[in-house]
């Protein structure tokens, strides 16, 4: 699953951005973590499952599993409630619904993926992320980069700790992505399918859809 263009154009004009109150470089991948700590949790089951949209007209598999599971309904009504904050605002960029309705096509081809409700609940993370990020008056992160054992491609990492799932961008040459942080024994990981990223005791493991790196963070003031 590559990345959208839309996407990493998204990202680097947020990389780009130079705010006045954007946060100091996090040093680390486990300095996030361990600042942050867990992700937030989906809220416990109270209830009927109720998503944003009625079951009853549900079409998709992927509504479907939607409509049975109380982990992506929840991600649902909170994509539902981010979206039409978005609508709803004078900036909002002309493509907007547009872009929701590709998500939209790409939330539903989770039918063909081995695990379909992963599938589903990364969509909407990253959708929810999306909005967050590029809200306008978001807030830019300040990208930390990082030196390989293969420095064909640079990369680096920006960290968005302020909002749901704690997401980050992570770059690598042209192509971006948002990842999420995921368990781990020691260190501080992040991943989604296809992606992982390991920062244990300074040092770094990526696998990037099959491209892997050993790598290491570079002071803040060479960061970018």
């Amino acid at each position: 699953m590559k990345t959208s263009s839309l996407l990493v154009a998204i990202t680097l004009v947020l990389v780009a951005c130079n705010k006045p109150d954007a946060p100091a470089p996090i040093a680390s991948a486990e300095t996030a973590a361990t600042e942050t700590g867990a992700p937030a949790a989906v809220p416990p089951p109270t209830g009927p499952v109720t998503p944003s949209f009625e079951c009853s007209k549900a079409e998709s598999e992927a509504e479907k599993l939607v409509c049975s599971d109380y982990s992506l309904a929840a991600h649902d009504n909170r994509l539902a409630e981010l979206y039409a904050a978005a609508l709803a605002n004078p900036e909002a960029s002309d493509d907007l619904a547009a872009t929701q309705r590709g998500w939209v096509k790409g939330r539903d081809d989770c039918w063909k993926a081995d695990d379909k409700k992963t599938c589903i609940a990364e969509a909407y993370m990253t959708r929810i992320a999306e909005l967050q990020i590029n809200s306008p008056g978001a807030v830019a992160a300040t990208p930390v980069e990082f030196t390989c054992n293969d420095d064909s491609k640079p990369l680096a990492m920006a960290y968005y700790n302020a909002y749901d799932n704690t997401p980050a961008v992570i770059t690598l040459g042209s192509d971006q992505t948002i990842i999420f942080p995921q368990n781990a024994a020691s260190g501080a990981r992040y991943g989604r399918t296809g992606i992982s990223f390991w920062e244990h005791q300074g040092k770094v493991s990526v696998d990037f859809f099959g491209i892997k790196l050993e790598c290491t963070a570079l002071p803040p003031s060479t960061n970018f």
